[in-house]
């Protein structure tokens, strides 16, 4: 955690409020608290795919990684040891049960994933929607393949891997005329970069679309991204919950933005 990420946690600790949905004056707001971050998702799915983060925390390969973001502040170099991109890279259990939950709740008729890495983040939220398709986009065809591996031991078959660039396969799916309930945006931390993405996302979505954004507060660059995309006039709803950013562009609701606690 560098200085500005420790700076605006214990900023967030201070201020966040509502763990529980108390003093929420939104109706949408407060039953998105108790009834899809407060809830649980099956004690299997997560014993499944945390096996399977075991299994790559344990797995010495080391493979050759296209980065096509910003690259990894930790990983230095592109040939990378499986087991350091898990322990780097992958999404923490609790933010994955979130992933599982939003999923659950929003993810029909799609779900679109920016970057897959090894599919930790994928398997939760294909978990959520098993009757949807997770169409996961990665740039590195090398992490693919073992994201592909987790995919076959998880026994996921709802989960479309694309390898490309972000703008390049965003381009297919809206060729395919896909419209996303649910779009998780990570793998590319760059202010310019996450502003088009999202650009595209909305374009080609419905106004039901929820957008999460991944590592709000790990760069300056991310935070402006987020001030900026959060105060757009689409944006109905914001919430702030120190790692994820969450959009919604309900239409028909007062524009609200939220700091809670989770």
């Amino acid at each position: 955690m560098n200085f500005l990420q420790a700076f605006r946690y214990t900023e967030y600790v201070l201020l966040s409020r509502h763990r529980k949905g108390r003093g929420i004056h939104s109706p949408f707001v407060f039953n998105l608290v108790n009834k899809v971050f407060r809830n649980k998702t099956d004690k299997n799915v997560v014993l499944t795919i945390e096996k399977l983060r075991k299994k790559n925390l344990a797995d010495t390969r080391t493979i050759e990684v296209t980065d096509m973001g910003a690259g990894s502040v930790k990983m230095k170099t592109n040939t990378r040891k499986v087991s350091d991109i898990a322990k780097y890279s992958a999404i923490p259990t609790k933010y994955g049960i979130l992933l599982s939950n939003l999923a659950r709740v929003y993810g029909r008729p799609s779900v679109i994933e920016l970057g897959t890495s090894l599919g930790i983040s994928t398997m939760y939220l294909a978990s959520g929607c098993l009757g949807s398709v997770v169409s996961s986009i990665e740039g590195s065809a090398e992490t693919c393949s073992v994201a592909e591996e987790n995919f076959k031991a998880g026994g996921f078959n709802n989960i479309a891997l694309l390898n490309g660039s972000f703008d390049e396969m965003l381009q297919v799916l809206i060729q395919k005329n896909i419209k996303p309930g649910l779009v998780f945006i990570d793998g590319d931390h760059r202010k310019e970069a996450v502003c088009r993405y999202f650009g595209m996302i909305r374009d080609m979505s419905d106004d039901q679309v929820v957008i999460v954004l991944d590592d709000i507060h790990s760069s300056r660059s991310m935070e402006e991204a987020w001030n900026e995309i959060s105060g757009e006039t689409c944006v109905s709803v914001s919430l702030d919950i120190y790692r994820f950013g969450i959009l919604f562009l309900k239409k028909g609701t007062i524009p609200q933005s939220y700091t809670i606690r989770y």
